[in-house]
């Protein structure tokens, strides 16, 4: 974790440094000057000061990245015979649903026995997939259908910030996605990074223009995760099927919303913290506070068009100072109306959720105010699962590990300089320390 707090530290003095650069840039603009000297040998200064941070970020992305491959546990696969079918060569038009499994358990179960030495794969995890497919020459399976998609749903209805941003499914020949996006980082002297609108008199001619483009890329990544089981428990389809489940949902459910808020790219998603479109504020005071100006000050950078759709996301250590908060005689934060839809309450209209992935009360990242659906995450299929019986051989215990193929990113690579040339703004907005 520490090479990932490094990575979040340089990002977040990047983006300090290249906020001083355009507030220079904007102060000059709004005073009708070019940059002064001091200015100007200033902008060199950050220039360089970024241009080293930025080769110090691709480091530590590396190492990261290098670490996760080195500490992957490489094996000869075990390659199941398989087991003939009887129904299937006595009633060779048996519909398909006929062999499919009937619980999760049931599953797990069959890739359990035909991940063993000898062991026969269970003609029904050729049919998992839906296409007649299987991987047995690396011990994986994918999870039959209807429980791939039950297993993602559940995590989609855990953490209301998974379920909120904007998810796609690619193909099944695919492995990333590339979509082209407007290149706006400003709308003073054109819209959509080139377009301007004119005002003709009869006669006149147009004067063409056009907007500029972007392209994101997303890859998919994998995250994995690891069960292991007693002989007694496999011996139990129900038991394992509902521990399973249960273990699979809840830490699929934390490690993508940790990847959706810090997630630091490379080997991973690239989170909200991360992104060179997020704006910082200064907190109002120090110490342990979130002050109602603070709230006013993250309301006031958030992109007009995302304050339909944004959310708070605070660490649960901050709900008390929320609570309190008032501007005037009015209190600004209001108490739930509705437990399923703003368990928290609301502020500025909002919803707020405490969610595990933000920073301590007085620490950068403690409350962030973001848009959700301004954030990408692509998935692959469903879960497949592998089996070992050597990692916990001595103590009788068979390790499940499932793995998911994800990537995601936030959809703004820039803050945006709206028509009047006030400060900049963003769907992200993080309150972050002391002035």
């Amino acid at each position: 974790m520490k090479n990932v707090d490094r990575v979040l530290d340089i990002q977040k003095r990047i983006n300090a440094h290249m906020g001083e650069l355009e507030s220079m840039r904007t102060l000059a603009e709004n005073e009708g000057r070019d940059p002064s000297t001091e200015e100007r040998k200033r902008a060199v200064e950050i220039i360089e000061l970024v241009r080293g941070l930025d080769e110090q970020l691709a480091i530590e992305k590396d190492e990261i990245n290098l670490r996760e491959k080195l500490s992957q546990t490489a094996r000869e696969p075990i390659k199941p015979e398989l087991m003939r079918d009887a129904r299937q060569e006595e009633y060779p038009g048996l519909p398909p649903r006929e062999l499919r499994f009937a619980s999760f358990g049931e599953q797990l179960q069959a890739i359990v026995r035909a991940s063993q030495p000898g062991g026969s794969n269970d003609r029904r995890l050729m049919r998992s997939s839906g296409a007649n497919e299987s991987n047995p020459s690396d011990g994986g399976f994918l999870v039959q259908t209807d429980f791939s998609t039950e297993l993602l749903r559940n995590v989609y209805r855990m953490s209301p910030l998974v379920a909120a941003v904007r998810k796609i499914q690619i193909g099944a020949n695919s492995n990333s996605l590339k979509i082209n996006a407007f290149n706006e980082s400003s709308r003073v002297s054109s819209i959509l990074g080139g377009v301007i609108m004119y005002w003709l008199g009869e006669g006149y001619d147009k004067t063409p223009t056009h907007p500029e483009f972007r392209q994101m890329e997303l890859s998919l990544k994998k995250v994995a995760g690891l069960m292991y089981c007693t002989d007694e428990l496999l011996e139990d389809a129900t038991s394992l099927e509902t521990i399973a489940r249960e273990a699979f949902t809840e830490a699929l459910d934390v490690e993508l919303e940790r990847v959706i808020v810090r997630g630091v790219g490379g080997g991973q998603p690239l989170g909200i913290l991360g992104s060179p479109a997020i704006i910082a504020l200064a907190r109002n005071a120090a110490g342990n506070t979130v002050q109602a100006e603070d709230v006013i000050n993250m309301w006031a950078r958030l992109y007009s068009r995302s304050q339909t759709t944004a959310v708070w996301l605070i660490s649960q250590s901050v709900l008390p100072q929320l609570m309190a908060m008032e501007l005037g005689d009015y209190p600004m934060w209001m108490p739930p109306s509705n437990l399923a839809g703003a368990p928290n309450g609301t502020l500025m209209g909002r919803p707020i959720y405490a969610i595990e992935n933000c920073s301590a009360l007085g620490t950068s990242g403690d409350i962030i105010l973001a848009d959700p659906q301004c954030y990408l995450l692509i998935t692959k299929g469903g879960p497949q699962f592998a089996t070992s019986i050597h990692v916990k051989f001595v103590s009788d215990e068979t390790t499940l590990r499932l793995v998911l193929r994800v990537d995601g990113q936030p959809s703004w690579s820039t803050t945006l300089t709206p028509k009047d040339n006030s400060g900049a703004v963003s769907p992200f907005v993080v309150l972050s320390d002391a002035r």
